[in-house]
């Protein structure tokens, strides 16, 4: 309970209106002093204060309950206003004026919107005052709602941010359990890989050998999925894609990209005008990655009998790619959400994957400074890249160049 109280005088010292309502109370009717007091059976203390007349109150601060007309207030529910305390027939001889020495006295009730008392907007002096007026007890009704609106705003708000810190720490407790998880897969799936590097050695029958190459094709299927979903939550966890930029690009990475994309799409054409003069300061490894899941991307979803048309070079300080595909385009409401995770723009029974391709490829791109788009219309759907060639990556690859992180590649969304 004492909490609770201390928690209501806070909430009222944090509306920033109340100094401005005590002081036009004060200066409209008249009042030396004015307060909002947070009042129970037991407690009577002041959430705000204006005391022009010294009367030694200030925020926090208690009366003894029983000695106040605020205390009756709680149990009658109803306003008191007294123009003169000595002409008044019926608190002439109230205790709480002589102990206090006032003349003039008003306190209107706040209550909560369900009814239940909160405590007083009140004032007082030490001279009569004409507040028994129709326009200066509606000041007062009208000021005591406000307040509870501000005070039921707060609360609104504080339970808005509690559900909000609630839902990103169940969030972040999430992302750290896919990594974990996602982390300790590895761990069978290279015991298996091993396992199937030891059999490769061993004599097997056609049967065993196709179903030892679909154990190991499995394999790397699941390592790929693994990194993809690691990413993401490493992203998701705030610490983003990791980049090592102390490594290069060069055409021969894209090559080997292609060529092995063409070895996984035998019946595919990939037309290339790849022409980069110049090496390229990057994450070599996450490069060939985003460069890789758009190609494979174009493969899955492009119309299969036509080719795809890759396009990279080094032009006025800026490294591009752009990789094209003809087939039906895709519809403008999937655009808006593509490099989103877990987005999926085609039904195709090639597109497998679970969504995190594209997402992890704009990703890597943010990463690097650089830019990753998209268009689509009934030409055909082109993604390009962009990555601005500053002088600061290539003086941090320095001696630094052949240190390379091992190849990260993910297949194609």
């Amino acid at each position: 309970m004492v909490n609770d109280l201390e928690a209501d005088v806070s909430a009222v010292s944090r509306i920033d209106a109340v100094p401005a309502i005590l002081e036009v109370i004060c200066r409209t009717s008249g009042m030396g002093f004015a307060a909002v007091a947070r009042v129970t059976e037991d407690r009577w203390i002041a959430c705000a204060v204006r005391d022009d007349i010294n009367f030694g109150l200030k925020p926090g601060g208690e009366l003894k309950v029983e000695t106040t007309i605020c205390n009756e207030i709680r149990a009658s529910r109803k306003e008191v206003v007294i123009d003169h305390v000595a002409e008044d027939s019926v608190y002439c001889q109230h205790h709480t004026p002589a102990m206090y020495g006032f003349q003039s006295y008003i306190s209107m009730p706040i209550f909560y919107p369900d009814g239940r008392f909160f405590g007083t907007l009140c004032s007082i002096d030490p001279s009569p005052a004409k507040l028994n007026r129709p326009e200066i007890v509606k000041m007062f009704r009208l000021f005591a709602d406000l307040i509870m609106f501000h005070l039921q705003a707060q609360d609104k708000l504080e339970l808005a941010q509690d559900n909000l810190r609630h839902e990103r720490d169940m969030a972040a407790r999430r992302e750290r359990f896919v990594a974990t998880l996602s982390h300790d897969l590895r761990n069978p799936l290279a015991a298996i890989d091993a396992g199937a590097e030891i059999l490769k050695m061993e004599s097997l029958g056609s049967r065993g050998a196709t179903a030892l190459q679909m154990i190991q094709r499995s394999v790397q299927r699941m390592v790929a999925l693994v990194d993809d979903v690691l990413d993401v939550a490493r992203v998701r966890l705030g610490t983003g894609v990791p980049v090592v930029r102390r490594n290069i690009l060069t055409q021969a990475d894209l090559e080997q990209v292609i060529d092995e994309l063409r070895s996984a799409w035998p019946d595919r054409e990939i037309r290339t005008a790849v022409a980069i003069s110049r090496d390229v300061p990057c994450d070599r490894s996450r490069i060939s990655q985003l460069f890789s899941n758009l190609v494979g991307n174009a493969l899955a979803h492009g119309a299969s009998d036509a080719p795809v048309h890759v396009e990279a070079n080094c032009r006025d300080g800026v490294f591009e790619f752009s990789v094209a595909n003809q087939g039906t385009p895709i519809p403008a409401d999937m655009l808006e959400t593509l490099f989103e995770p877990f987005s999926r723009h085609s039904n195709s029974h090639q597109n497998s994957r679970i969504g995190l391709g594209l997402y992890i490829a704009s990703e890597v791109a943010r990463a690097h400074g650089g830019t990753l788009h998209v268009s689509s219309a009934e030409d055909g759907t082109r993604f390009w890249f962009r990555m601005p060639l500053s002088q600061e990556a290539e003086n941090d690859i320095g001696d630094n160049a052949g240190h390379d992180r091992s190849d990260d590649k993910a297949n194609a969304d």
